[in-house]
């Protein structure tokens, strides 16, 4: 019987890519699959690439480090897919030129995603590669945003038993920003914590029997 799983290797670096926005060789081989030796991630990833759905920059400041990120077509074909579904990575992430203005904070954020997952790995614990979702938009109201570095899920507890699911928004500071902007972050966030949507016009009274009216994040991390 042919062997119905055996693009599903594929199928993850892929999804990997898209929702990463962009990786190095030895950080998708780490988010992967780091059991099996680091030729075979890039045997796949060169795979991909000749099949047009990943593409690579190479950093010649950084020893002609290898950075990898999804093409438009792999984007397109990726969010199609029920585990990424709802997930509209911009389309800058498939723009060479866009990629490398933006590697030095997207291949930090990678790597604080990364040093989550292995350490789910150490503990038992479960933090699979897609729990970690860069970029999520929050909306706060007046045209306003907030739109976190990462959101985490993260579930404590041995894998099978018991544990808690915990959710986070991760912030990676690269000592880039101004005290005034991360203090602007941090009043956003707290906006965020508030923020209660205004009912849709002719809704503004609850009728009985309809659940209360409760703050937007609620809705998805409650």
């Amino acid at each position: 019987m042919t062997d119905v799983d055996a693009g599903s290797g594929d199928r993850l670096a892929l999804a990997v890519l898209a929702q990463y926005r962009m990786a190095t060789t030895e950080q998708m081989h780490l988010l992967l699959n780091p059991q099996v030796r680091i030729e075979q991630t890039r045997r796949r990833l060169a795979k991909l690439r000749a099949e047009g759905l990943v593409d690579r920059i190479t950093l010649p400041q950084r020893g002609r480090l290898r950075v990898w990120f999804p093409t438009e077509y792999g984007v397109q074909v990726a969010c199609e897919w029920p585990e990424l579904r709802g997930r509209r990575p911009s389309k800058a992430v498939s723009d060479r030129t866009a990629v490398r203005l933006r590697v030095g904070h997207a291949l930090t954020v990678t790597e604080t995603g990364l040093a989550f997952l292995q350490d789910a790995r150490r503990r038992d614990e479960l933090c699979r590669p897609l729990d970690w979702i860069p970029e999520v938009y929050h909306p706060i109201g007046s045209g306003e945003a907030v739109i976190p570095d990462a959101l985490l899920y993260y579930r404590r507890g041995r894998d099978g038993g018991e544990g808690a699911m915990l959710r986070a928004f991760v912030e990676v500071d690269r000592a880039t920003m101004g005290p005034e902007r991360l203090a602007a972050k941090l009043t956003a966030y707290a906006r965020l914590y508030d923020y209660v949507p205004a009912p849709a016009p002719g809704r503004r009274h609850r009728q009985a029997g309809q659940e209360p009216v409760r703050e937007e994040w609620r809705r998805h991390y409650w």
